[in-house]
Formats: structure tokens, C-alpha cells, sequence
């Protein structure tokens, strides 16, 4: 099966140009609940530790995976936190974790504010304008001298729901709340983000082939745990903060909501 990178979806840089507010909100509602399995159906829970765009895959429907799970931390929920040297991609990392070394799911959450807000905006987590500038900042500047229309990706010559687009907003900034304890759990990410697009809203693919509700295979979270219980003897940390994993990534560390 052929994967695309969600990058050049927010950026539309793959022949994507012409994805919907629909489709974008049904990638956003696939990446979340694919986190949300790891946070919640995983024993024990797997923190990703590097969500962000680059991560995120599309079949030929569009139906998105995450992957590349080389920053991956098995989390114990007898445990608060995991205390590890901070890792992660810059522009995504979490503030407190970064600050206090100490790793929850809700660094995740964090990343994932990040990955909303480049699928509304069709902006990049750092960049310019005309100084170096962090989207969410960006976001918040745009809206307190406009509106949250101002910070909608033109491409979607504003064909998108107005309630719904404050909701998504509102959304992605509570996942970005400096403190963890503020932010939603996964399971309200994707509760939030199913009202805003039902489930029973399907959308048709390039091909006219109805998209297919994927089904957790049974097996994945088997071979998920033997892929992690080896990737966690190996060290990917560095002062970067940027995952050095750049291999091929397997069908089974594609996970999907879906």
C-alpha cells in the first residue's frame, strides 16, 4: 500500500491541493484516534513522543496512519511520568516536558495542537513572518487583530463550517496549554473532533471508492509491543531534540483509529 506524507498535505506541495474541510477534519479525527488507541487500548500505554506532521501517513484514501515510533516510551500507569532526557522534533515539543524532563501522554496532546492548527492553517510549525515566529503564536496574534477567519488556509476559499472552525481552534489551542494538566486526554480530542464531522460522514476518494472504515487489525498491538520492547534499547536521544530516525517504516507501525 502507498503512504503519502501528511506534511505535504498541510502544505500542499503533493498534488493535495484540492483536499476539502472535510477531508482535512477527517485526517485530523484519524491521527487522533489512532493516538488515542496508544494512550488508551495499549498495556502498557505508548507515549509517541514525536507526533508531528512528518509522522502522520495517508493510504490512497486518505485514511491516516501514524507512524515512526523510534522516540516511543512504554508508560507505566502506575507512574506519573517517565523522567527522560527531553526528545522530539522542535516546533512540536512540549513546553514542560522540555522544562521539566518528565514525560507524559499529554506531551502528545501538546504535538497534536501543533498538527491541528497546520491542517487549518496550511502553515508550518516555525516560520517566518517576516520573523521567526511558532505557529500557535502565530495563530494568536492573527486572531487578536482579526478574527479566527484570518488564520484559515486560503486554499479553502472559506468552504468550511464557521462554528465548527472555532471549535477546532478552540481545540487545538487547549491541547496546547503550557500546563499538561490543562490539556484534553486523546479520548476528548476525538470526541470533540467527531462532532465537528460525524463518523457517518463519508468521504469519497480519488477513485470514487468509499472510504473504508478500517478495523484495528488483532495483531497489531502484539507485534506493537515486541516493536517498542526493541526500540526502547536504543538510545535516540540528543540535545536536537529532532528524531534521527529517518528508516522505512513497516505496515504494523502504522496505527490507525480506523
Amino acid at each position: 500500500m502507498d503512504f503519502y506524507n501528511v506534511i505535504n498535505v498541510a502544505h500542499f506541495d503533493a498534488g493535495y491541493d484540492s483536499l476539502n474541510w472535510e477531508e482535512r477534519l477527517h485526517i485530523a479525527l484519524d491521527s487522533a484516534q489512532g493516538l488515542e488507541y496508544l494512550h488508551e487500548s495499549c498495556t502498557p500505554s505508548i507515549v509517541h513522543r514525536d507526533v508531528k506532521t512528518p509522522n502522520i501517513l495517508l493510504d490512497k484514501n486518505l485514511v491516516a496512519k501514524i507512524s515512526d515510533f523510534g522516540l516511543s516510551r512504554a508508560f507505566n500507569a502506575a507512574h506519573t511520568h517517565i523522567s527522560t532526557v527531553a526528545a522530539g522534533t522542535l516546533g512540536y515539543l512540549d513546553p514542560e516536558y522540555h522544562a521539566t524532563f518528565q514525560l507524559t501522554v499529554t506531551t502528545d496532546v501538546y504535538s497534536f495542537g501543533i498538527v491541528l492548527l497546520e491542517i487549518v492553517t496550511g502553515q508550518p510549525p516555525v516560520f517566518m513572518d517576516p520573523q521567526t515566529i511558532h505557529l500557535p503564536n502565530w495563530v494568536r496574534q492573527k486572531i487578536a487583530n482579526g478574527s479566527v477567519h484570518d488564520v484559515v488556509d486560503k486554499k479553502l476559499l472559506d468552504q468550511y463550517d464557521a462554528t465548527h472552525l472555532q471549535t477546532v481552534i478552540d481545540l487545538a489551542m487547549n491541547c496546547l496549554e503550557n500546563a499538561s494538566i490543562d490539556r484534553p486526554s486523546m479520548t476528548e480530542v476525538v470526541s470533540v473532533l467527531k462532532v465537528c464531522l460525524p463518523i457517518s460522514s463519508e468521504r469519497q476518494s480519488a477513485t470514487s471508492t468509499p472510504r473504508k472504515k478500517n478495523v484495528m487489525d488483532a495483531e497489531i498491538p502484539r507485534q506493537f509491543q515486541l516493536m517498542i520492547s526493541g526500540a526502547s534499547t536504543t538510545s535516540y536521544e540528543g540535545s536536537s531534540f529532532q528524531s534521527g530516525y529517518t528508516g522505512g517504516v513497516s505496515e504494523i507501525s502504522h496505527i490507525s483509529g480506523r
